[in-house]
């Protein structure tokens, strides 16, 4: 089993890219969306919608994450798989780590792929985005995001010993980051 967490703020591209990565790798993985398997834990006790959970108290998350960490890790068990989710999650009471060291002890991850933007495209991406309630946020909280991301997965690496690999999503170059994260699949 081979387990790659790809991270990045919201808006940044990570579903996107990971969908037409596995365009190029057919079926040699199985992806898994973190916040899908959160919203799963959490649907009927505490949220309606996937964009309530960053709203929850700090130690309702921290609970919800290990389930579904654990739930991630019997789905994968005899895959190779990918976990779609986030670096941090921006809270009202702050940033919260999106991989605390319970849920790397779970899941094991041999490699992170961080997908970037620039804060423009990100806000453009958001805005356009109909199906989810994202925050709206400025170039700069954007850029702050961005920082505290790369900062957290190098201590993510730091912890579990996984490689680390940044990966830019840029407006009409989705074949370029999707072709580079292939290279690291193969």
């Amino acid at each position: 089993m081979s387990v790659i967490v790809t991270i990045g703020a919201p808006g940044a591209g990570k579903t996107t890219v990971l969908e037409r990565t596995l365009e190029i790798v057919k079926d040699k993985y199985l992806i898994i969306n973190y916040g899908d398997a959160m919203f799963q834990v959490a649907k009927d006790a505490y949220v309606k919608n996937r964009d309530e959970l960053r709203k929850l108290p700090n130690s309702i998350q921290k609970e919800i994450q290990r389930t579904a960490a654990e739930i991630i890790y019997k789905k994968g068990k005899n895959s190779n798989i990918i976990v779609d989710t986030h670096c941090t999650i921006k809270t009202p009471s702050g940033y919260l780590p999106g991989l605390p060291i319970w849920v790397l002890d779970i899941l094991k991850p041999d490699t992170f792929v961080l997908i970037e933007a620039d804060s423009k495209e990100i806000i453009n991406r958001r805005n356009s985005d109909k199906e989810r309630l994202r925050d709206s946020d400025d170039g700069s909280s954007i850029l702050e995001h961005q920082k505290i991301n790369r900062t957290m997965v190098m201590v993510y690496s730091a912890l579990t010993g996984a490689t680390v690999k940044i990966i830019k999503n840029h407006d009409n170059e989705l074949k370029s980051a999707s072709e580079n994260f292939a290279k690291i699949l193969e």
